[in-house]
């Protein structure tokens, strides 16, 4: 027989959830009773039970667990929806989600900043990381990606720019190794890079494909740490100069190359694209890039 009473299904799901009655009704707001009584429609329907009853509250069977699976990926959905909704009112407040890579945290997070000044009544979250937030889903409202432009139908895809990258070292390591003479010989010395030789950053690629593996001596997944890393002297790696500039120790091995750079894209869903609130978020995002150095 077919469950089709969602009140049913989302109360078993708090109950799964917290182990208790009493825990399920003060989540959800009604009382104890109210919770028994969905329990007991809900294993009536199914014809099994989905509960173990003891004294220190309620213990999901196997079937229970099953339930609260499907329901906790119900649930979710209901609250990204929420996330959604939220964002087709006509004015520029509540939560804006935007999601970027992490190394794109020092240009974005004075810009929200401002963005939130001007803008008092947003709350922004700022996602970073390799995650690929679901647009479709809600999940966020706008998306700052890296690589070949995103195919999906139902997004609204921008060119942002296209960052240059170029090689650095600290003058600690040039005063210890040298100036590479020319390109053939930076396979002589050592290199900072992504711990993946998979990555498709193509400086990555590049690196992966021209040095030597064991010359690649730090390798790290986080932008931030292999920064840190050929601040230290740990070897030659790849910055934006927009980024290098700010650190007077630095010093250029070799100028950007178009190889090595990848373009930045602005994604949003075409569901949530004209909202006032990702529209004002554009146009700000938009005129302050120029400062970027990526165009």
């Amino acid at each position: 027989m077919a469950v089709d009473n969602w009140d049913e299904i989302r109360t078993a799901y708090y109950v799964a959830r917290l182990g208790t009655v009493s825990g399920a009704a003060e989540a959800l707001g009604v009382h104890h009773a109210t919770v028994i009584r969905h329990i007991d429609a809900i294993e009536a329907r199914l014809g099994t039970k989905l509960f173990q009853r003891h004294t220190r509250g309620y213990t999901a069977t196997e079937a229970g667990a099953d339930l609260l699976q499907v329901a906790q990926a119900t649930d979710d959905q209901f609250s990204q929806l929420v996330g959604r909704i939220k964002g087709l009112g006509d004015t520029v407040s509540g939560e804006l989600v935007v999601t970027s890579l992490s190394q794109m945290s020092r240009l974005l997070t004075p810009l929200v900043t401002r963005f939130r000044e001007a803008h008092p009544e947003v709350t922004v979250r700022l996602l970073t990381g390799s995650r690929l937030y679901r647009l479709e889903y809600g999940e966020a409202h706008v998306a700052l990606r890296a690589g070949s432009a995103p195919q999906d139908p139902d997004n609204v895809v921008q060119k942002l720019g296209n960052p240059p990258i170029a090689l650095f070292a600290s003058r600690a390591y040039v005063e210890r190794h040298g100036t590479p003479a020319d390109e053939a010989a930076l396979k002589d010395h050592l290199f900072v890079g992504h711990d993946d030789s998979r990555n498709k950053a193509p400086f990555n690629v590049w690196m992966w494909a021209n040095i030597p593996p064991e010359n690649i001596v730090f390798r790290s997944i986080e932008p931030q740490v292999n920064k840190d890393a050929i601040l230290a002297g740990a070897g030659l790696g790849f910055l934006p100069p927009s980024e290098a500039q700010a650190y007077p120790d630095l010093v250029q091995i070799l100028p950007p190359r178009k190889e090595w750079s990848s373009p930045l894209w602005i994604v949003t869903h075409v569901d949530l694209h004209r909202t006032t609130k990702v529209q004002t978020f554009l146009k700000f995002l938009k005129d302050d890039v120029r400062s970027w150095g990526i165009l």
